[in-house]
């Protein structure tokens, strides 16, 4: 039996549970590789060499010879590899990637910050708790009005879009960071945590829990 030429290496967190769910989704053969940040790992010379900057995650196609790291570049990657995942007309594409980079650009920072400040800062700088309390309800309010009247973030399928949003959605939620104010917004949320291939992602090296 050969072994799988995708190499994936990871750790439990909103970033690393986007592209293991993007592998289950495609039901693609891979070894998972736990890198485990709270004793270093990520910061050992050999996993260096994978990213310099010392993140997760990061996938290694050997059958290409391709090296990925940053969640969006593995997802596009991974969608656009096995045509599914990422809609295949021109103004499909575009506007799923549109919402992938929204994702990157707006979601991840904001609510990455905040989870900091909220959670794990033990100098409670109230200031910088309010401003990414603020940011992130307004990226959590456009993702709900983008979903009125849909079930989808983009192009009315489920697509890589999805995939990237509800990556630090699901630590939101995991953490006790309540947004089912966002009604829209919260029925896609369990849409997409509904999902088969979503709930062995999440599990993926291992389950998350709270601060």
């Amino acid at each position: 039996m050969s072994l799988p030429s995708l190499h994936l290496y990871t750790d439990s967190s909103p970033n690393g549970y986007k592209a293991t769910i993007a592998l289950e989704e495609l039901a693609l053969d891979y070894q998972l590789h736990h890198v485990r940040i709270e004793q270093g790992e990520h910061r050992t010379a050999e996993f260096l060499k994978l990213h310099p900057h010392g993140r997760i995650p990061v996938l290694v196609d050997q059958a290409r010879g391709v090296t990925l790291f940053e969640s969006a570049a593995i997802l596009l990657y991974l969608a656009e590899s096995h045509g599914r995942l990422i809609p295949q007309d021109a103004v499909g594409r575009w506007e799923t990637v549109t919402w992938l980079i929204f994702h990157a650009a707006s979601v991840g920072p904001v609510l990455g910050q905040r989870v900091h400040f909220e959670h794990f800062d033990q100098e409670r700088y109230l200031p910088a708790i309010a401003r990414y309390q603020q940011l992130s309800e307004a990226a959590l309010a456009t993702l709900d009005q983008r979903l009125v009247g849909r079930d989808w973030l983009a192009a009315d399928q489920y697509s890589i879009a999805d995939i990237a949003n509800f990556g630090w959605l699901h630590i939101a939620e995991v953490i006790g960071m309540t947004f089912d104010h966002h009604r829209h917004l919260w029925a896609w949320y369990q849409r997409v945590a509904q999902r088969p291939a979503v709930q062995r992602g999440i599990a993926l090296p291992e389950i998350a829990t709270g601060p």
